[in-house]
């Protein structure tokens, strides 16, 4: 999977830009502020129609202009064009020109792996953080994940609304909200399934990317969850015992929407004793594993963009990170020092220079070992 070119216009800092990418490897460099992270983000908006940032559709457009328009040329196995049209009514997209109704038949399309200095919220902020990180994933790999995911959430909604009905009127009849746990379980089981699946593939690389960056062995991810090691009757009975509780503070105790995911360093707890250091780099090594789950599960690699990951790396961490990039994956690395990259593996690559929203200079090169 690769980007082979790339067209925007109106997006961020970019007026218009049309840029062909390299297959393997692209250097994108300038100050700080001159569109760098905005031309990795074009890319991810493109794949997952928003942003990764923590930004509205709105703000994605140049200012004084009224929308903005993302194209790309995509290979795998044929070359397929992808439009996505942002504009203050919404957002548009389109396959080979033709319009895709459903913006959930679009995405997971282009599946993109991604490290942005935010990431550290995975580890950092809430459990309703980690569970959407790891949803993403999921997403790319199992289409009827999202679906499932969607149906869950409506119907938790629902039962939700239907307990505060029950606790005002106090006679409302129990047998729909009988009927409405049943489904809520049937789709909770299903992600349930799914997301255990996931972090067991998780598990049996994360370790041993740690250690290569680190050298430090013994990164895991722990699965917290009420659906753990029970079957769907004993499900059942969690939701009967907490009905008291539901009914009392009308909303659902029980479920995947209070599943968490942990990081642990031999048995330590990264999020409340491990450093910032520790935190970045079991990041990066959780990110390397979602690459090899993905391609275990699909056959191919995602494409790879490191957004500002070497700023505070020492130069051993940097040069071990780059020792993990593999020819086959299509990477985009943004850094404001070319310098400090100058530990590449074999690899082809380009080098992209960004100034004020505009590419100023580009250039192929080629370094051994």
């Amino acid at each position: 999977m690769r980007i082979d070119v790339l067209k925007l216009y109106n997006f961020r800092n970019y007026n218009r830009l049309t840029i062909s990418f390299h297959p393997n490897l692209n250097l994108i460099y300038g100050k700080n502020g001159s569109g760098k992270t905005n031309l990795v983000e074009a890319i991810y908006v493109l794949a997952l129609t928003r942003s990764f940032r923590l930004v509205g559709d709105k703000t994605l457009i140049l200012d004084t202009t009224s929308m903005c328009k993302i194209e790309g040329t995509v290979f795998n196995t044929y070359s397929t064009n992808y439009q996505i049209l942002l504009s203050k009514e919404g957002k548009k997209v389109q396959i080979n020109h033709d319009k895709v109704a459903k913006i959930s038949d679009y995405v997971s399309k282009i599946p993109i792996v991604l490290f942005h200095p935010d990431d550290l919220r995975f580890i950092k902020d809430t459990p309703s953080t980690r569970r959407k990180t790891i949803n993403i994933s999921i997403s790319l790999l199992d289409l009827p994940y999202l679906r499932y995911l969607n149906l869950y959430n409506k119907l938790l909604k629902q039962r939700n609304a239907y307990l505060k009905q029950m606790s005002v009127n106090g006679n409302s009849s129990s047998d729909y909200l009988t009927i409405l746990t049943d489904k809520l379980i049937q789709y909770g089981c299903y992600i349930h399934k799914k997301r255990q699946e996931f972090l067991v593939k998780i598990n049996s690389y994360i370790s041993s990317f740690y250690e290569k960056i680190t050298g430090i062995k013994g990164l895991t991810l722990k699965y917290v969850s009420s659906y753990n090691d029970l079957n769907s009757d004993e499900i059942r009975n969690l939701y009967e015992k907490s009905l008291s509780k539901d009914l009392t503070f009308g909303k659902t105790a029980i479920g995947v929407h209070m599943d968490d995911i942990k990081f642990y360093l031999n048995d330590k707890d990264l999020k409340e004793y491990g450093s910032e250091g520790q935190q970045k780099n079991a990041i990066i090594a959780y990110k390397f594993s979602e690459i090899e789950v993905f391609k275990e599960c699909k056959g191919y690699y995602p494409i790879l963009i490191l957004d500002d990951l070497f700023s505070e790396l020492d130069e051993e961490k940097v040069q071990n990170i780059l020792s993990l990039l593999k020819t086959e994956i299509q990477t985009f690395i943004t850094t404001t020092d070319v310098d400090k990259l100058s530990f590449l593996p074999y690899l082809s690559y380009k080098q992209i220079h960004i100034q004020n929203g505009k590419v100023v200079e580009e250039s192929e090169h080629e370094r051994r070992k």
